[in-house]
């Protein structure tokens, strides 16, 4: 019998930006296994599988009580588009949704998890196809020295700006038929699930890294 909600964390070695960042020290634990535990806590979650290149970080899911996939060195390389990986990835389980968890977002919290889910089931009564988490972008945009998203001779309080919002991929939610017809992990109508702008953090770079210690470490998460 096949799951219907399985969580899906593809991971591979090789980090670019910061050396070993899914498994390196964060607040005594990893990025992993931060996501790994969170998934495994989430009751709407049927299982939780572990994609990657990586034996190391393999051995650390499978001790977590997570299901793992070992990945095809193609399938982590740099230069493989993503929406190949997805496919690959959506093949490789066997359920009727992914919830598709970035272990770079650590500071999403548990109740945003499962809010994320039962929001998934009530857009889709909606007509949409999937869940994309997303943060609300209040800047003042331009692109090739025009601007985007207001008129500097009426310049506006930037809590007056359009509704812009930007992917974060803490969490998107799609159907397993979908994720591998589409390639990707949104479908061609999603819901913005909106996050704000701390649990929005994506640790990419040293400084991420470090802001992310920082915000987990205090009481955002308790």
């Amino acid at each position: 019998m096949k799951n219907k909600n399985l969580a899906l964390i593809a991971v591979r070695k090789g980090s670019q930006r910061i050396k070993n960042k899914n498994i390196k020290n964060f607040c005594g634990s990893s990025l992993l296994e931060i996501k790994v535990k969170q998934a495994m806590r989430c009751n709407l979650i049927d299982e939780v599988v572990v994609s990657s290149d990586c034996n190391e970080m393999l051995d650390l899911a499978k001790k977590l009580g997570a299901t793992v996939k070992i990945r095809p060195d193609y399938y982590c390389s740099h230069s493989v588009p993503m929406n190949e990986v997805y496919e690959h990835l959506a093949k490789s389980v066997n359920c009727e949704n992914i919830v598709y968890l970035h272990v770079t977002s650590p500071l999403l919290k548990d109740e945003t998890l499962n809010a994320s889910i039962e929001n998934y089931y009530k857009s889709k009564k909606k007509g949409y196809d999937s869940l994309a988490s997303v943060e609300l972008i209040k800047k003042y945009l331009w692109y090739e020295n025009k601007p985007i998203n207001y008129n500097p001779s009426q310049h506006p309080r930037s809590q007056d700006l359009p509704r812009y919002y930007g992917l974060n991929f803490a969490v998107n939610i799609i159907s397993r038929e979908k994720m591998i017809t589409k390639k990707n992990i949104i479908g061609e109508n999603f819901f913005p699930f909106f996050l704000d702008e701390i649990e929005s953090i994506d640790v990419d770079n040293k400084i991420d890294f470090i802001t992310a210690e920082n915000f987990y470490k205090s009481e955002y998460l308790k």
